[in-house]
């Protein structure tokens, strides 16, 4: 740096005529200018080493003192923010509202009218990291749920109701209070890794607390989600289970209960696991009656790829000791179940689930729900869907023999379903779904109409 400007002192020197001859002023020029480089080295010098301290002397130079000023400012004006980023980390906040309005002419409702009614529901759901211990990292969940209406009243069907969406307190249509639908605790812990935890390919993962059974067991990546999918409570969940009230689950869907899950990730896009989890059922599910006899259920589960496309296979097998049965008794009841979702192309997934009762005097003893759905891709609306389910559940001997005396009518054959919707998504926020559904030989009864519901379906979610 010292070279150049003696070299551009000489080079302005030499440019000047007047002094070209004046050795004397030249070389006093230069020996000023080296003084200046000096001073100006010396000052940089002394800068670099008072801003490798953070510390603040009066000995630092002015400019040295005023970036520590700026620095110390800006320190603390970030710092609440850090602390605040720091403690929000790992915490999720979702929430929606989902409307409905459907309408059944009165061949198919239980007053012999036609009904039009609307319900909303709104969900909020918070998950947070707690509680960790050692290598384990403890998570804590929480779900709060408000709506009203309970949507239009059917004639006897085996599916409990084409509008799964609906949600109301106890209290009825008066009260919008909401409830503390799940609450639970869960500790992950890795298995069998070296150096880092997050190498690990096996888990053990524990969950306790108040449950939707659903979100562990029965899963379905094309149909367990009444505010997206399909409606038609036999399409959201195995009908054994949910319609047929195997579950033993409260009013609303939830109960309290422990699972253990042993999760294996070691072969990509061949994880399986399993599961085995036990519910308080029947009163025990609203915290007001016994936890004996609670309803248990195991399930393995495993992804696969059919062309390289994803799949997810799932078994299961249940018993509840407490189950609820149409003779008005309390009894065992039993049985066994499948569902699989597998994507064929890339823009289409099929579904289907099976349930086998084994045990327990129920209405229907079997059910086949099968379904697909196509994403908009073909016709450039990649973010829309059009979705279409089929079901069957076959009436049990018992009921077949016994449906006059308890119901009134002679069930004969199998109740069967289906369901149409198209999911429009209007933005990032808001989607709009018409549906259309028909349910044959309601409750098995052959001689009865067919059901037919028409509605439409809106979310805001965020």
């Amino acid at each position: 740096m010292r070279m150049k400007i003696i070299a551009a002192a000489l080079a302005a020197g030499f440019a000047m005529p007047a002094a070209a001859d004046d050795m004397t002023t030249v070389l006093a020029e230069m020996k000023r200018l080296s003084a200046r480089v000096e001073a100006l080295e010396k000052q940089n010098r002394d800068l670099e080493k008072a801003l490798a301290s953070e510390r603040i002397s009066e000995k630092d130079p002015e400019l040295a003192t005023r970036v520590k000023a700026v620095e110390t400012q800006v320190d603390a004006i970030r710092g609440p923010a850090t602390k605040l980023a720091e403690a929000l980390d790992g915490i999720e906040v979702e929430g929606s509202i989902t409307a409905v309005v459907q309408k059944v002419g009165g061949r198919g409702t239980a007053s012999g009218r036609d009904e039009t009614r609307g319900n909303y529901r709104g969900d909020l759901t918070i998950s947070l990291p707690v509680g960790s211990m050692g290598d384990s990292d403890g998570k804590f969940f929480t779900q709060v749920r408000l709506g009203q209406g309970d949507g239009v009243g059917l004639r006897p069907t085996y599916t409990s109701g084409p509008n799964t969406v609906a949600f109301q307190g106890a209290a009825g249509s008066d009260d919008t209070y909401g409830i503390v639908a799940q609450a639970w605790y869960q500790l992950t812990t890795p298995l069998g890794y070296d150096a880092r935890k997050e190498d690990a390919r096996d888990h053990l993962i524990l969950t306790v607390g108040k449950i939707d059974p659903f979100v562990f067991f029965d899963q379905n990546a094309a149909a367990d989600d009444e505010s997206a999918k399909f409606m038609n409570n036999a399409f959201v969940h195995n009908p054994l289970l949910d319609s047929g009230g195997d579950i033993g689950a409260d009013k609303y869907g939830f109960q309290p209960g422990a699972i253990v899950k042993y999760e294996n990730s070691h072969e990509k896009g061949g994880e399986w696991a399993l599961s085995l989890g036990a519910f308080a059922a029947d009163t025990g599910a609203d915290f007001s009656g016994s936890w004996s006899d609670p309803f248990v259920i195991g399930q393995i589960e495993t992804n696969a790829r059919f062309n390289f496309l994803p799949g997810t296979y799932r078994a299961y097998a249940w018993s509840n000791g407490q189950a609820q049965n149409y003779d008005a008794t309390q009894r065992r009841n039993s049985g066994w179940g499948v569902s699989a979702d597998q994507k064929v192309l890339e823009d289409l997934t099929l579904f289907g689930r099976y349930g086998h009762h084994t045990a327990g005097k129920v209405s229907f003893d079997r059910a086949l729900t099968l379904g697909a759905e196509l994403d908009g891709t073909p016709w450039r609306r990649s973010a829309d869907a059009v979705g279409f389910a089929y079901g069957r559940l076959e009436t049990s001997g018992d009921y077949r023999r016994d449906s006059l005396a308890v119901a009134g009518y002679r069930a004969s054959g199998s109740e069967y379903q289906s369901e149409l919707y198209y999911r429009f998504k209007l933005n990032d926020a808001i989607e709009l779904s018409p549906s259309y559904q028909w349910i044959r030989n309601p409750g098995g009864d052959q001689g009865a109409d067919t059901v037919k519901v028409a509605g439409l379906r809106a979310k805001l979610g965020f």
